[in-house]
């Protein structure tokens, strides 16, 4: 945070510590001890006593120790307190201990192909768990997918299915990027791609909106996705004449996705999870495509 913020953190902390403080010693002193304040309610009178003094020694005792804490521990804007204890540093250390506890569990299949992993039990569920606690998230538990985030229980991997591929993707992550049509095709141009995208997949279209779109989309579509439309898991362009759709394939998804673009990013777990986990997972990933 700004040393400004920082500022106003200390200051409004500290000033209401303060106030708490001098609330509590002004109410110990009353005027009238032993008499009622005249404030009288279905029979009940109030009567002009201080504090009991275990609830003020108490309520004094805490503020003591929320000074302490603030001390201590980072509490106070940017002050990082006495023990320069942080989460970050906490969870580093837990996995730190983690670490030296579970690596050598991980690293016993180190030499085992991920080809074979996927024939030893205790592996793959080593694996689903990493998968439940690291990709579920986004492709779901069983790993079908949903609206925007492939599925990986069929034969379309967009950056490839082979094992080195799976590996890149796991570090590195993956970024696509399809681009907005909209500043290049107008609304006929539009249509006309959308008409030859549904005619690759092998759906009735119209012929001649088609014919149309086949030329804008040699011209506009082909680097990515080839001439013949299948696709290139090197830039992690789709193959679009099968069934299978990561945004939908009706006419008007279609549409939106040519006018719009997509921009899908997959994040890489190479800071995450060390190469062990990552041998495991990969074994995993590639057992719930058929195979």
């Amino acid at each position: 945070m700004s040393n400004a913020f920082s500022l106003f953190v200390i200051i409004a902390t500290l000033g209401s510590l303060l106030v708490f403080t001098l609330l509590l010693v002004l109410n110990r002193k009353v005027s009238n001890p032993g008499q009622t304040t005249g404030h009288e309610y279905d029979g009940i009178e109030e009567y002009d006593n201080p504090l009991p003094a275990w609830w003020f020694w108490g309520f004094l005792l805490s503020i003591v120790f929320a000074l302490g804490y603030l001390i201590y521990y980072p509490g106070l804007g940017n002050f990082e307190g006495l023990s320069g204890w942080t989460s970050a540093k906490q969870l580093a250390q837990q996995q730190a201990e983690a670490d030296e506890r579970f690596g050598p569990v991980f690293a016993q299949y180190r030499a085992i192909p991920v080809e074979e992993l996927a024939d030893v039990p205790a592996a793959m569920r080593m694996g689903q768990r990493l998968f439940a606690s690291s990709c579920a998230p986004c492709h779901g538990s069983a790993g079908s997918g949903t609206f925007g985030f492939p599925n990986l229980t069929d034969h379309e991997w967009q950056w490839g299915q082979s094992v080195d591929q799976v590996q890149a993707t796991l570090l590195n992550g993956r970024m696509a990027t399809m681009p907005a049509w909209s500043t290049v095709l107008d609304a006929y141009g539009i249509r006309d791609v959308t008409e030859y995208v549904v005619q690759l997949s092998g759906r009735e279209a119209d012929a001649g909106q088609a014919a149309t779109g086949q030329t804008q989309f040699n011209q506009f579509c082909a680097a990515c996705h080839g001439m013949d439309g299948k696709g290139q898991p090197l830039l992690g362009a789709p193959d679009l004449t099968n069934d299978i759709w990561l945004y939908g394939g009706s006419r008007e998804q279609i549409t939106d996705v040519l006018r719009k673009g997509r921009n899908g990013r997959m994040p890489g777990f190479a800071d995450r999870l060390d190469e062990d986990r990552i041998h495991i997972l990969n074994a995993y990933v590639r057992s719930l495509a058929p195979q």
